[in-house]
Formats: C-alpha cells, structure tokens, sequence
C-alpha cells in the first residue's frame, strides 16, 4: 500500500467538482477552501469556490468572502449574481432548520446548476459544504447523500484541536463506508494552540491515512489570521 502523500504537491491536474468538508463546524473548511483554490492557481491551475449552503447570512455569503480575501482576488461578477452562494439562509444553524425557519426548501438543482456553470469557466470548482458530512438537509436526506449520489470526491479538513483525533476518523469512517473518494486531507494549523495534541494529532491522521486511504494526500495548510 503507498503511503499518503505528505509533500503538499498539488500541481497535479484536479477533478471538474471537489466538495470539501470539515470533521465539525468550526474546523476551518472557508480558509482552507480559499487556501487551496490560491494554491491550485498559483500552480498553473483554474480554480474557483462556491458556498454549497449559507446559512445565517442575508444577501451575501460570508464564506464567500473568506475565500476572495484568502485568493487575493476581488468579489466576482458570479459572486454577485448569486452563482457560487446559490442557497444562503438567514438563521446560524444546519441548512435544514434554517430553511424551516426561512420557510423554503434547499433547492439542489439549483445548486448543482450553479456547479455547472462554475464549471464551463473553470477547471476546477471548490465546494464548500456547511458544517460536517452528516448535517441534514432535507429531514433524512443528509449532505453525505448529496455528496454520494453525485460522486464528488472530496477533501477533509481537521485540525489539532483537543478531540480531533476522534472526529476526523469518524468522518474518515463515513467516507470509506459511502465509497466517497477522498481526494485530501487538509491540516489547518490555526486550530494549534497545544503543541503537544498538535504534533500527535499529525502524527495520528498521518499513519491513519497511510494504512486506510491509499493515495490520499495529506497537506498541512498554514496559519491564516481569520
């Protein structure tokens, strides 16, 4: 079995679609989905992000926004038109109370419609989910269904906040089980507060990937100030 990757070599050619997600809420998914589209540009690629649902938010999508400031480009005439946030909810809360509380439902073709058009534009498209894999949508249907269903491989970020460890291979566990290609994992060393827990927490993910995910890349993301 071949190691995971651990060079941060990320000039090889990506697919159309990657959705990436988190292994809980705050895990720092919008810093390392700009990060990452940066990187992939700075490479020689094309790449863009959308905001699959944005929740508690009204009019513009605040992740969006992290991920122009992080790319270090301006505000996009699809950003305008809504074409990378396509869902954004008012209330701060899984997509599918928020559109309760908003009284509509999630619109998945619109979604994927705003995909596609990213798509004829760009190489490659980022798309961020909202909160972890298994956050609800629309009563059962859960955003790993979305994902499975479209085979969009994908890119995990963790970090090495205390309990890391856990949630990461629990997310890990539900990839494998819904054969999602998992694309990367991504490190976001903002989370580093314990140098202790941090270091381990590299080492743990590092062996983790090495005996269970063959081929999948491991990159260690730098701090960005939020």
């Amino acid at each position: 079995m071949n190691n995971a990757s651990t060079n941060n070599d990320i000039t090889a050619k990506w697919p159309r679609k990657i959705f990436v997600t988190g292994i809980d809420t705050d895990a720092g998914k919008s810093y390392a989905t700009g990060w990452l589209a940066r990187r992939i540009n700075e490479n020689g690629g094309s790449a863009m992000t959308m905001k699959f649902v944005q929740t508690g938010n009204s009019g513009f999508s605040e992740d969006i926004a992290i991920h122009r400031r992080i790319m270090g480009i301006d505000t996009t005439a699809a950003d305008r038109l809504h074409i990378t946030a396509p869902e954004i909810f008012s209330y701060p809360c899984s997509p599918e109370l928020a559109a309760r509380i908003d009284g509509r439902e999630i619109d998945l073709n619109l979604i994927d419609e705003a995909a596609d058009e990213l798509v004829r534009e760009y190489d490659t498209v980022l798309i961020e989910g909202a909160g972890g894999l298994m956050v609800p949508l629309k009563g059962d249907y859960l955003t790993i269904d979305y994902v499975r269903e479209r085979k969009l491989p994908t890119v995990l970020v963790t970090n090495g906040a205390l309990g890391s460890i856990s949630h990461t291979l629990l997310a890990l566990e539900a990839i494998r089980n819904a054969g999602i290609e998992l694309r990367a994992v991504i490190y976001n060393s903002y989370f580093d507060k314990d140098k202790i827990i941090a270091e381990d927490t590299r080492k743990y993910i590092r062996h983790w990937l090495k005996m269970r995910f063959e081929g999948t890349e491991f990159m260690e993301m730098e701090t960005l100030k939020p």
